[in-house]
């Protein structure tokens, strides 16, 4: 179905360096056979999926798939032709019409029949189509679902109707670009079920790209590593996985002390929150959840997709308003703690409450300037968190360090008291720094604001001093500090993961909150993560609460697990406990040699 042979790719950079993805390749793939490609990021994996589909060009070599043989002077029209012999899934894609599922399946069959999806006569699509599209979503699991609408689907659903989608096209070749790694496990494995239901019944030939060991040890008939552009090893799926482990990190062992006898230092005290659709009822119900966070803990909040783990990590933050409820966080800071008491009558009531023991806890969802004393010490990293393509790194961390530093917001609420901004105000655009960039300006468009108002009130710290600040946190991570003056383009993967931690850290936060910001890394570049983590949480005492879909990382990581399902919070302790619980509810059969 596909022969590959001496194929080679290079790609120019902006500076003229030229770069080889892929070199002197050679492969073949049976047809009706599943073939992974593993490999860490930048091996290649998805410059050869590209080639495959008709889509990049490439140096040297030649390519057949089904029939169609491409060199690097072939037609254009050639290239066309591959693509309709291809199919290709790509995880984070999610293009659907705002239709039901069999809407969106017809659409296809219609298009693939007469040219046009757009343009569709659904009365003749139902009396032509509607057979093979309910088909099609059985192939998938999807008939119960075939009259609900594609934007009400979960994220795993959607992705199963682009799967159905892509079969309508009668592809000889499905190419599947990592497509379940940032889904829970009982997503994975409807997916996955998909897949092999496609294979098994229609004989599709499929060319699935993922780093995750097992995966492919579920789909796999056979395996290919690719490392630097090369293949390095091929045959038996275990036994690549084994050859592309080998060379994995050490794991540090987790610091062993009993946490249960630290401090308090969040609470989250009856937390409920609804999400409504207009047509559609409620969609998700967060419903009397009450937890506390210790110092020292590295917290995770395990559960389904669609839980209610992300808002209520949002809600945990003060990035999101609870319908009733309330998250505390303790005040420690000698400086806070002072500055608290000399305006005790103004904030008592409204914007805290002082404990037994005379301790001072600020509610995380209502503005004040000892909340800025609060966020000035904590950090959120969001799924989508992510460096800055031009910026230099030291850039970056001046900006980091701008909104995180204490004389820098020392010197805001001088800049707002010069500005006639009130206190609440002020703390609302400080509240701004920690949202993805671009929520935050869509906030601030909605009351006729840019974002130039943040660097008026933070400017970004002295980039002189940047590589003093940042030294600690980059000996804890294993960085050197020689990479300040690189481009995120210019770092190695593991190397670029560790400077978005180091951005999230710079400001050394008492509490970091990390909502799956690692869930497409490569088990390798994984494991240097969660070291680092460890070392973050042991040497700097730094708090985690963090949300991830993968099962290994949160064994490896966890100290304290909550489990949370359908907006309930059903159990906390023990991770172990709390994973086996979570992997029963999943029936995830990937998952099976997998030990807890």
């Amino acid at each position: 179905m596909i022969k590959i042979e001496n194929l080679s790719k290079s790609y120019k950079l902006d500076n003229g360096e030229e770069v080889s993805a892929l070199k002197n390749i050679n492969l073949n793939v049976k047809d009706g056979e599943i073939l992974g490609i593993i490999g860490v990021s930048g091996s290649g994996k998805t410059t050869l999926l590209r080639i495959l589909r008709g889509v990049e060009e490439f140096d040297d070599g030649i390519v057949t798939v089904a029939g169609i043989e491409l060199k690097p002077d072939t037609s254009k029209y050639y290239f066309n032709e591959v693509k309709t012999k291809t199919a290709i899934h790509l995880q984070r894609s999610f293009g659907l019409w705002p239709e039901t599922a069999l809407e969106n399946v017809l659409r296809k069959l219609y298009g693939a029949k007469y040219g046009d999806e757009a343009n569709i006569d659904f009365e003749m699509a139902y009396s032509t189509f509607e057979d093979e599209a309910m088909r099609l979503l059985e192939l998938v699991g999807l008939e119960h679902k075939a009259k609900h609408y594609a934007p009400v689907l979960s994220g795993g659903e959607k992705q199963r109707l682009i799967i159905a989608r892509q079969l309508a096209k009668k592809p000889k070749v499905m190419l599947l670009d990592e497509p379940a790694t940032m889904a829970c496990p009982k997503t994975k494995q409807e997916i996955l079920t998909a897949v092999k239901n496609i294979n098994k019944e229609l004989g599709v030939t499929i060319v699935l790209v993922s780093h995750l060991p097992e995966i492919q040890s579920y789909l796999a008939d056979r395996l290919i590593l690719m490392d630097n552009g090369e293949i390095k090893k091929e045959g038996n799926p275990d036994e690549v996985i084994s050859e592309f482990l080998k060379d994995i990190e050490d794991e540090i062992p987790l610091e062993t002390d009993d946490i249960q006898n630290n401090e308090e230092i969040i609470k989250a005290i009856d937390l409920n929150k609804k999400f409504f659709l207009l047509n559609g009822g409620d969609v998700l119900n967060i419903k009397d959840i009450s937890f506390e966070v210790k110092d020292k803990d590295i917290l995770s909040l395990v559960g389904s997709s669609g839980a209610g783990k992300t808002i209520l990590l949002r809600l945990l933050a003060g990035l999101e308003d609870s319908d009733s409820g309330n998250v505390y966080y303790k005040l420690r800071d000698n400086d806070s703690i002072n500055s608290f008491n000399e305006n005790k009558d103004r904030y008592k009531s409204k914007f805290s409450s002082i404990d037994e023991n005379g301790d001072i806890w600020i509610d995380i969802a209502k503005p004040s300037l000892n909340r800025m004393d609060i966020r000035r010490n904590l950090g959120f990293m969001h799924q989508e968190f992510a460096l800055s393509h031009y910026a230099t790194l030291r850039d970056q961390l001046a900006v980091k360090l701008g909104f995180k530093n204490q004389y820098v917001i020392d010197d805001a609420k001088k800049r707002a008291k010069e500005l006639d901004l009130s206190d609440e105000l002020l703390d609302s655009f400080y509240q701004l720094t920690d949202l993805p960039e671009i929520e935050a300006r869509s906030r601030l468009e909605k009351i006729g604001l840019d974002t130039d108002i943040l660097d008026e009130l933070f400017p970004k710290f002295p980039e002189t001093a940047v590589k003093e600040e940042i030294a600690p946190i980059f000996d804890a991570l294993d960085l050197p500090l020689e990479i300040i003056n690189r481009r995120s383009y210019e770092l190695s993967g593991g190397q670029k993961v560790r400077a978005i931690l180091a951005l999230a850290l710079c400001s050394k936060p008492e509490i970091l909150i990390l909502d799956e910001p690692f869930g497409d890394l490569d088990p390798l570049t994984l494991r240097i993560v969660a070291n680092s983590i460890k070392k973050i949480n042991k040497e700097l005492g730094t708090t985690i609460v963090m949300v991830s879909h993968n099962i290994d990382f949160i064994k490896e990581l966890t100290k304290t697990a909550i489990l949370i399902d359908n907006g309930e919070l059903l159990d906390k302790g023990n991770p172990d406990k709390i994973l086996k619980e979570f992997m029963n509810q999943c029936n995830a059969e990937y998952l099976s040699n997998l030990q807890i």
